[in-house]
């Protein structure tokens, strides 16, 4: 009797364990569908948990509660009073600490990444210097081309959540490719699996990515990035080593791997979970008719004419 209980747990187990594993009909793994990465845990260790690889329970919930205020002191204090700083709109209470983790970044063991050389220092004070008269010197999410805002698009890897919150995207799969579609101004990168990369001298805003498969995990090797989109600082050889699974119905692992021997001393990785959600994406784009800007150079105006 007892054999016959355990084998039947043993069965329900198994079957409970594959009923999510849908597969598409080359039969691999299916990563499509709608998906966030928002969350409260910080992409670096903060100085205050230096020591702790993990939260303690009441620490984390205390770290979520405390989410907003903390990005509400990351912008300048003229940009404090932004209408879009608030619970509501960056919907905080869905963003919680992954695993109790105290970084997305799970190697260097710190939590931090590497230093940055001095070439990488040297490169980035060699820009040229930002102007409106130029719009060649304005940043391509000043241009509405693509969003750097806040290091780089949310759609190049590695795929770090961007902290204003607009961290949902749509993964459509074939078996030849592997679309990802991030929301925060429609950023769109397309993986070609088992392709080979572009001439070195070809360079891409999202990089150029080549996917393989190796067993049940979605192995996607990105190089022939752009200047132009640097991820906190990093050159043109870049190079960034993502790796999909399924360990859940609700949730994608995700790690990536990023290398730059011009930008950080050693390599680093980061852990980053996706999680299923039935939100819907909407459009995030520059558009006819926005008067914000056409509003606030009349505020300008109008300041100009005040008696001083």
């Amino acid at each position: 009797m007892v054999k016959r209980i355990a084998l039947t747990a043993c069965v329900v187990l198994l079957g409970s364990a594959t009923a999510w594993a849908q597969r598409t009909p080359d039969g691999h793994p299916d990563f499509q569908g709608f998906w966030s990465n928002g969350t409260a845990t910080p992409f670096q260790r903060p100085a205050e948990f230096a020591e702790k690889a993990l939260f303690a329970p009441a620490e984390a919930a205390e770290y979520e509660r405390t989410a907003l205020e903390r990005l509400v002191r990351s912008f300048p204090a003229e940009d404090r009073n932004a209408a879009d700083l608030n619970d509501t709109y960056l919907d905080t209470h869905t963003l919680k600490v992954v695993d109790l983790r105290t970084s997305l970044i799970v190697d260097p063991p710190d939590g931090k990444l590497p230093p940055l050389l001095a070439a990488a220092q040297a490169r980035s004070a060699a820009r040229p210097k930002r102007s409106f008269d130029d719009p060649e010197t304005l940043s391509l999410d000043e241009r509405c081309l693509l969003d750097t805002t806040f290091g780089s698009s949310n759609a190049a890897p590695p795929m770090v959540p961007n902290p204003f919150a607009q961290n949902y995207y749509q993964i459509v799969q074939t078996p030849s490719y592997v679309m990802i579609f991030t929301e925060l101004v429609h950023d769109v990168r397309v993986i070609r699996i088992n392709g080979t990369h572009l001439p070195s001298h070809i360079k891409l805003w999202l990089g150029d990515s080549i996917g393989h498969w190796e067993g049940n995990t979605l192995v996607v090797d990105t190089t022939n990035f752009s200047e132009r989109t640097h991820f906190r600082g990093s050159g043109e050889h870049l190079h960034v080593v993502e790796r999909f699974t399924r360990p859940s119905p609700e949730r994608i692992g995700y790690r990536a791997t990023v290398d730059d021997p011009d930008t950080w001393a050693t390599s680093w990785s980061a852990d980053i979970p996706f999680k299923a959600t039935s939100e819907r994406m909407f459009e995030y784009a520059c558009h006819e008719g926005n008067l914000s800007i056409e509003n606030f150079m009349r505020g300008a105006r109008a300041e100009e004419k005040a008696p001083r």
